[in-house]
């Protein structure tokens, strides 16, 4: 066999080479199109796609346009099972061939539901739906129904789907949606529901009926975890079972190596097949030497009980271990690792757990590094995987070890952002060296306090200078972080309507300023004090307070937590907020030639006259106390602001690469953060898109910055997703690029009140004061003032990053030194 594929490949260069000496164009493109097959045909990709694309050439040059077509169609699907999908997706749409676009988009929406990105996967899928109803593709159209199910875990989609794959007979395509509505129930915990779906989809002998042994063993397989969820382990165990029979007969070691994981799960369940009835014995004896008062021979019984099943759990998940080695596929041994860990720590064997914790974070990372800079898919990859992480800094911490359960979670904690910053500031780390808490703490501030969540338990480590580690937890009474945040900003009120306009993007809100439901809210507002904020301080503040020297605190918040408005949490001290250890370390070491050190950039009130609704009304309203904020910080830099129509999108991404301040005050996304500017003028469409105006998260993360401070005088600008990295919004963004530090908003902010707010807080950093000194006196100021004295004017200020101080005389001397050079 692999004889005759040499004999083929030879044939075709030797036909390639005749081509090329004859001068033969249309020989050389047939030559290197047929390459492209036989590179295709043995999976070497890349080599395909050089040759389809030679081939290509060539034809679009002779005119062969039958062979052109059949040159695109391939080369898109070779970058389709290369898993460039954007770059098929270009192609298809190039060529003109819907299906193909339609299927690049299906798929991309898969990858990005497997890293745990929904909101990217439900947006590609709608795209592949679109696609499939206008080229009347009915089957297609039910897998889009399908995919979006997965991505939205939605059981309309799914029995959408079922509809569709009955009336086109698509057996295979009906038995995928009885699966995935099967899972759906499950993941709402309605597992009686599950097993129902799933014993329709065996009863109805689907799997069988399209001849697919492996979809059969899977369907097993789901019916056993439906039942370990149910707490029925003897019945979990039994279709596991035949989930590995079936898995061997095919051949499919990776499904042989999901049914021992899965066996090694339902043993943990203390049902332990064969000698189950042994196990419940002993643990029954245990149960009556109790009851009898003979504690000793009840602790014997029970630990038989529970070393039946440790032996059986720990057995099945080795052989999961062993199988993923086999195949070589990292993510299954990260997995594989983690359980056995997990094990190891249920039955008390805390050492051998930690040590398979740690395997699974290499291998995890492992996989990690493979996506280099692709920073949306590593925080979408870290989200998914986020519970091996804090297993590990759990287990250390029940271990005894505090000072590596804190290295363990600072570890695991804004990890893109931290292989950007290493990449920005040039810094070549060892990645053989071991993390330690010598490491961890040098060159921090004298002051910081990292958090981290488990379930409703915050811990919390304060390191300072002089003691070196306290550690200490606190349990979020009647609740979790989310619900505490949600709680704590309906108190206060945070993002009400205001009365004045307002720096909020909200495109569909009217103009409240008379309603009725606008004044009652305001009234509220007013009425609110500082101690609305006292249930977000006796979690997050009291447990560390009596610790706390000096005015100055560094916060490293947890998960909800992340949008807390530290700066308004303490009348005495100063809190700041960065997303990890590491990446403060990372942005205080950074050497000073990265920062600039002359001329700010002020941007006020851009012109979105032109961005109109379908009736031709503005989305947006001018900000006129945002231009007289701009205008006045200017008088005091000696910098003309850009407002109006000059603050364009382009000149602004143009003038932020080389200044030391940058301020923007306009209206921001209220999921996002990101910021609407006035348009681009060289737009090729009258009607500005999106992309014309819009400030946007890659955007700022595509432009190398040297700001010492960026300030966000936007509505929402400290906003974002919560994930595992911490709150993906504007604000890292702005850090991702070099920004040394950044001034943000958690909420809408009044246009007048945030007016009065910056011109105190660009007073005292005139006055070279830090820039959270200059804060803290700018919420003092207003909290004094008779009409915005209200928590939700004065306190959605967070500074993220350094304490950065300027000398503006240092600034104007730059600039009017620059100027006489000109």
């Amino acid at each position: 066999m692999v004889d005759r594929k040499l004999d083929v490949l030879e044939r075709h260069m030797k036909e390639l080479s005749v081509a090329r000496k004859e001068g033969d164009r249309q020989g050389e493109g047939l030559a290197s199109f047929n390459l492209g097959r036989y590179y295709q045909g043995i999976a070497d990709l890349n080599q395909a796609i050089t040759n389809y694309r030679e081939a290509l050439a060539i034809f679009k040059e002779v005119g062969f346009r039958a062979r052109e077509r059949k040159a695109y169609g391939n080369l898109g699907n070779a970058y389709d099972s290369l898993g460039n999908f954007k770059q098929a997706i270009d192609i298809a749409k190039e060529v003109g061939d819907r299906a193909g676009e339609g299927a690049a988009y299906g798929n991309l929406g898969i990858a990005y539901k497997n890293l745990g990105n929904f909101k990217q996967a439900i947006e590609y899928h709608h795209q592949r739906l679109r696609i499939a109803k206008e080229v009347g593709d009915r089957a297609a159209e039910g897998r889009a129904y399908c995919n979006l199910g997965n991505a939205y875990q939605g059981l309309g989609n799914f029995k959408q789907a079922i509809d569709i794959a009955k009336e086109v007979g698509d057996r295979a395509g009906e038995e995928r949606a009885y699966c995935n509505l099967g899972i759906a129930y499950k993941n709402l915990g309605n597992f009686k529901q599950a097993i129902e779906y799933h014993h329709q989809r065996l009863n109805l002998s689907i799997a069988k009926e399209v001849g697919d042994r492996a979809r059969e063993g899977a369907a097993y397989g789901n019916l056993g975890i439906a039942y370990k969820n149910l707490g029925n382990f003897k019945q979990a165990i039994e279709y596991h079972h035949q989930r590995l029979r079936i898995a061997k007969e095919v051949g499919d070691r990776a499904g042989e190596g999901r049914a021992y994981c899965n066996l090694g799960n339902a043993y943990q369940g203390l049902e332990v097949g064969d000698r189950a009835g042994e196990g419940r014995a002993y643990c029954n004896l245990g149960i009556a030497y109790k009851n009898l008062g003979n504690f000793k021979q009840a602790i014997q019984y029970y630990h038989q009980d529970l070393s039946i099943a440790k032996e059986k759990a720990i057995q099945y998940h080795h052989q999961d271990l062993r199988i993923c080695k086999e195949t070589e596929d990292p993510v299954a041994l990260a997995t594989a690792c983690y359980h056995i860990g997990v094990v190891h720590e249920f039955f008390g064997s805390l050492s051998k757990a930690l040590n398979y914790y740690r395997l699974s974070i290499y291998y995890f990372d492992e996989v990690r590094r493979l996506l280099w800079l692709e920073d949306a898919w590593k925080i979408s990859f870290r989200d998914t995987k986020g519970f091996v992480y804090t297993a590990l800094w759990t287990a250390l911490l029940k271990n005894g070890e505090v000072d590596e359960a804190l290295c363990a979670a600072d570890q695991g904690r804004a990890q893109a952002l931290a292989d950007i910053l290493k990449m920005q500031y040039t810094v070549d780390e060892k990645p053989t060296m071991k993390v330690t808490i010598s490491l961890v703490m040098k060159d921090l501030p004298s002051q910081t306090v990292f958090t981290a969540l488990e379930g409703n338990t915050i811990s919390f480590w304060l390191l300072r200078d002089d003691i070196g580690i306290d550690f200490t937890q606190k349990k979020i009474e009647n609740g979790s972080a989310k619900s505490l945040m949600d709680s704590t900003f309906k108190q206060i009120n945070a993002g009400a309507v205001v009365l004045c306009e307002n720096r909020s993007l909200d495109r569909q809100r009217s103009d409240f300023s008379s309603s009725r439901e606008a004044v009652e809210e305001t009234v509220q507002s007013l009425s609110c004090s500082v101690h609305s904020l006292q249930p977000l301080y006796d979690v997050l503040v009291s447990p560390i307070a009596d610790l706390i020297q000096g005015d100055d605190l560094v916060f490293v918040p947890d998960g909800h937590f992340s949008l807390a408005p530290f700066s308004a949490m303490s009348d005495s001290v100063r809190i700041r907020a960065i997303p990890s250890l590491t990446a403060l370390k990372l942005i205080t070491m950074a050497s000073d030639d990265f920062q600039s050190k002359n001329e700010a950039l002020l941007v006020g009130d851009p012109c979105l006259s032109e961005v109109t609704f379908g009736n031709g009304e503005p989305m947006y309203g001018q900000l006129p106390c945002a231009k007289k904020e701009v205008d006045i910080i200017g008088e005091l830099l000696q910098t003309v602001p850009l407002t109006g129509k000059n603050a364009n999108k382009a000149e602004v991404l143009q003038r932020m690469k080389s200044v030391a301040l940058i301020h923007i005050a306009a209206h921001g996304d209220d999921g996002s953060g990101e910021i609407a500017l006035a348009p681009n003028p060289e737009r090729t469409s009258q009607i500005p898109e999106e992309e014309d105006y819009m400030l946007s998260l890659r955007d700022v993360q595509a432009v190398r910055l040297q700001a010492r401070l960026v300030v966000l005088s936007c509505c929402h600008s400290g906003q974002g997703e919560v994930k595992s990295e911490g709150i993906v919004g504007i604000a890292r963004a702005f850090l991702c690029a070099g920004a040394r530090s950044v001034l943000v908003s958690l909420w809408a902010i009044d246009d007048e009140a945030t007016f009065m707010f910056m011109k105190c807080f660009y007073q005292h950093l005139a006055d070279r004061k830090s820039a959270s000194t200059a804060l803290h006196h700018a919420m003092k100021s207003l909290q004094e003032t008779k009409n915005y004295s209200a928590i939700k004017y004065w306190a959605p200020f967070v500074l993220i990053g350094d304490d950065v101080t300027f000398e503006f005389g240092e600034l104007e001397h730059k600039k009017n030194e620059t100027m006489s050079k000109t």
